[in-house]
């Protein structure tokens, strides 16, 4: 017997008009000023409070030697954060950056230049951008062993569209200059 849906009920999922697919997402975070270890929490914090964002994974911390970056940077704290979201990839790089104002991230005409935070989106599901605000999946991840590396912890079997797996990146750039920083941890608060 097939059942009829009954008309009468409001299917309050469609009320907008707009259905959105839940896509998983890979965001990089790096800190390299200031208290650094506070803001990678703080940003972790700010992305399970961001409404349509769940937080479904958050690797180990990791210590990086700075890579293009001035003389005189220090060494980052580095981790990567998976999410499931429906927001539109556009919506999640405002989020980004809002996280990254919210904590005095300062930008300057300097490649690279030291910061408070960094909040890049590595892939939102399997969306393609080239737009010079949104360039997904993110145009440097297949060459940062410090994106690499804290994402294959957590999804070793993890391909970086159009690029390949990343335990094949992985193994390209190796592990230099990365060092796991067991005496510190993220979580969801």
């Amino acid at each position: 017997m097939t059942e009829t849906p009954n008309p009468h009920i409001i299917n309050a999922d469609t009320l907008t008009g707009e259905m959105r697919p839940i896509r998983r997402a890979v965001l990089a975070l790096g800190s390299n000023l200031g208290e650094r270890m506070a803001t990678l929490q703080g940003a972790v914090n700010a992305l399970a409070d961001t409404p349509d964002v769940w937080v479904t994974g958050i690797s180990p911390v990791y210590e990086t030697e700075p890579v293009d970056s001035p003389e005189d940077a220090r060494p980052y704290l580095n981790a990567v954060v998976l999410i499931d979201t429906t927001l539109a990839a556009n919506r999640l790089m405002d989020r980004a950056l809002a996280v990254e104002d919210a904590f005095e991230r300062e930008r300057s005409d300097v490649p690279n230049a030291p910061r408070t935070l960094d909040v890049d989106l590595i892939v939102v599901g399997d969306r393609r951008s080239d737009e010079p605000h949104l360039r997904l999946p993110h145009p440097r991840a297949a060459e940062r062993a410090f994106v690499l590396k804290p994402w294959f912890d957590l999804e070793p079997d993890a391909t970086l569209p159009g690029r390949g797996p990343i335990a094949d990146l992985l193994a390209e750039t190796g592990v230099e200059g990365i060092t796991l920083r067991e005496d510190l941890e993220l979580a969801v608060e």
